[in-house]
């Protein structure tokens, strides 16, 4: 097995999608659910997709679907689902609501993975992406504590940890965007 593939996919797909009025990885882009563009761009890198949600509906896509353990509590909680379920050392942990995300992008995170680096994540535009990342097993420990103390701010846990941020270029920032409501939506159909 190479070096590469000895490595996690965690889909979080377990968010409110308030703003989109329905569940986000399964809304259509060009005739495929969003959970579908993912898991191609995500796949050929890992040896197992792990999605944490509680939505049933994404048993279809992946062998394997997990829950939040602390219910009611963000992405932290998503984050820390997926890496007790995980058997490897790194992590690729994407959201649900990206599409339009690259093999070739989340190749780039893989590639500067470090031994004492906990998490590499992007940065665009002067914010930083820690919903598209790669995370190593041992944060676990950091997102459980923050769990305990009823911390939800990811961006506040990163803090925390040993990270190294690489800025997309302008021609990647399609493939980091967030499809947050209708109007991201019609806009990236365009």
């Amino acid at each position: 097995m190479s070096a590469v593939k000895e490595m996690t996919g965690i889909i979080l797909a377990g968010g409110k999608s308030s703003r989109m009025g329905q569940e986000k990885g399964l809304i259509q882009l060009n005739g495929k659910p969003f959970i579908e563009h993912i898991l191609l761009a995500i796949q050929p890198l890992v040896t197992e997709v792990i999605v944490v949600s509680s939505n049933s509906d994404y048993d279809t896509y992946v062998d394997r679907r997990v829950e939040d353990i602390i219910l009611e509590a963000g992405p932290i909680a998503g984050i820390h689902a997926g890496l007790v379920h995980s058997k490897t050392e790194n992590n690729i942990i994407v959201s649900c609501d990206v599409p339009l995300i690259t093999t070739q992008l989340l190749t780039t995170l893989i590639r500067h993975k470090e031994e004492d680096v906990d998490v590499v994540q992007f940065e665009a535009m002067g914010e930083t992406i820690p919903l598209i990342a790669l995370y190593k097993k041992r944060c676990i420990y950091a997102c459980r504590e923050a769990l305990d103390k009823s911390q939800r701010s990811l961006r506040k846990l990163i803090t925390t940890l040993k990270v190294k941020t690489i800025k997309v270029t302008e021609k990647e920032l399609f493939s980091v965007a967030n499809i947050n409501t209708k109007e991201d939506l019609k806009t990236v159909e365009k």
